[in-house]
């Protein structure tokens, strides 16, 4: 039986079929943080041309859709009721926004709530962030630890060979669990959670700076609620949350 275990032929077919379970496990879950927090709302999505679309957001580990009040014809005569963008294509978007007054009854209620519990969150909810933060901490140094362990290992003979033979499934599988974390620990930014920021961020590819509350970020985006926003040189500022892209966006200054 151990023969049969230390077979290379064995053993990357084993390889294979646990990262291909664990891939499909975790793409299966992962969704961006930032993105969800608007499932269910009404949005409007800007990409980096200046094109508005606007409908209800859902989010899904590939992608994300927003489906119209209405249904409408398009420029070549055929009916359309919702507007797909890929996770590929997230570099397309400028900002996702949430204007306030789009909101329901029912999603003013939800918002408000957000709000509250970001501008004054509770003991659990910041023990909560700071294990999770914790965590993400220990799990880089895990990392780097492994990383030069399987280092050391293949250069050793007998199980580093069966490693090198390995190599592409090991490092896919690390690839997809690092992944599934759409939160890096950011400590510039973590301790502005709940403040009043300003961001610096590329609209229409002009450099522009809007203040907020952040509530959250990823490694993808960022989250701000509070904001005035603006869609067109001739509209006027607009009450708003936004999702803005990190390789558009950075927080620029503490506004309080």
């Amino acid at each position: 039986m151990l023969d049969y275990f230390s077979n290379p032929v064995v053993i990357t077919i084993l390889f294979i079929i646990v990262s291909t379970f664990v891939g499909a496990f975790i793409k299966g879950r992962n969704k961006d943080k930032c993105l969800k927090a608007f499932n269910g709302f009404i949005v409007t999505l800007e990409d980096v041309a200046g094109k508005h679309i606007w409908g209800r957001l859902d989010v899904e580990a590939t992608g994300l859709e927003l489906t119209y009040t209405q249904s409408h014809d398009d420029a070549d005569g055929h009916l359309e009721s919702s507007y797909m963008l890929y996770k590929f294509e997230y570099g397309n978007i400028s900002a996702m926004i949430r204007f306030h007054n789009y909101l329901s009854d029912e999603g003013r209620k939800k918002r408000d709530a957000e709000l509250e519990k970001t501008y004054h969150p509770n003991w659990w909810r910041r023990a909560w962030r700071k294990t999770g933060n914790v965590f993400k901490t220990i799990r880089d140094a895990i990392m780097e630890v492994s990383n030069v362990l399987l280092s050391q290992a293949k250069k050793t003979t007998g199980a580093g060979s069966m490693l090198k033979t390995q190599d592409k499934y090991v490092s896919q599988m690390k690839n997809q669990v690092i992944g599934s974390v759409d939160t890096s620990y950011e400590p510039l930014l973590e301790k502005y959670i709940g403040h009043r920021v300003v961001a610096e961020f590329l609209h229409k590819d002009k450099p522009v700076e809007m203040t907020g509350v952040l509530k959250d970020y990823t490694a993808d985006f960022i989250e701000m609620l509070d904001v005035m926003y603006w869609t067109g040189n001739a509209d006027n500022r607009k009450k708003a949350d936004v999702v803005l892209p990190r390789k558009r966006a950075v927080i620029r200054h503490l506004a309080e």
